[in-house]
């Protein structure tokens, strides 16, 4: 234990150096979680670190990852009025966008040959992390692996999303932030709410109802796409 003591504080330096230097460098490359993951991971190597040690050491950070969700619903609450008006069209997209994110990873992956698991594995890629590891579980797939996909979704979501929503000049700050929270969930909400308020509140709202939707659908959807394949 006493070799790993400093996994948490040199993760926490690592981010907020990068945070900083996200803030100097206007940069949609310079997101501070691929800032910190180029950092940490030669830091590793170098130190001949095993993962599995580095994460024990700083296990507490993966821990609030479920109260970090639950907060998410303070700004919900207060697009509280907008949500009861559009409840049909905000389920319609999420479920679209579940389904679409589900369908596409896990068609790819059987057609380049991948295994049943591997595919299992992918399926959650555009929810959080703890409904993902949690879906990838109960359909027999890897969840460290899994929680790899969401970071490599929410970091593309991240840097790309918004110059592709500028690129098809997609301006409504509710379209916004329903197809990034759709997309790239946590890590692309965050962008959102840098962006726009707004725009960030709608993503968490996506995020929320497309991790309900894939947690509910997943085990149904993963052994039909499976038979059809076959």
């Amino acid at each position: 234990m006493s070799d790993i003591w400093w996994s948490l504080p040199l993760t926490l330096l690592v981010f907020f150096c990068a945070r900083w230097l996200a803030t100097k460098v206007k940069l949609t490359l310079f997101n501070p979680l691929l800032i910190s993951v180029a950092a940490i991971i030669p830091l590793l190597l170098l130190l001949q670190m095993p993962y599995a040690r580095y994460f024990q050491g700083s296990a507490i950070l993966n821990q609030l990852l479920q109260p970090a969700v639950v907060a998410l619903a303070l700004p919900l609450y207060e697009q509280l009025h907008q949500i009861r008006a559009r409840w049909k069209s905000i389920i319609g997209v999420c479920f679209i966008g579940s389904m679409t994110a589900m369908i596409s990873g896990t068609a790819i992956a059987l057609w380049m040959g991948a295994t049943p698991q591997i595919a299992a594995t992918i399926m959650p890629k555009s929810v959080t992390t703890p409904i993902a590891m949690a879906v990838s579980a109960t359909l027999g797939g890897i969840p460290a692996i899994s929680a790899i996909c969401v970071l490599i979704a929410g970091v593309l979501g991240a840097v790309f999303g918004h110059m592709v929503l500028n690129l098809f000049k997609i301006r409504s700050k509710s379209s916004r932030g329903l197809a990034i929270g759709n997309a790239s969930h946590a890590l692309g909400t965050a962008r959102s709410s840098e962006v726009d308020y707004q725009e960030g509140a709608w993503s968490s709202l996506a995020l929320v109802l497309c991790g309900i939707i894939t947690s509910l659908l997943a085990p149904f959807l993963f052994p039909l796409l499976l038979r059809l394949w076959h």
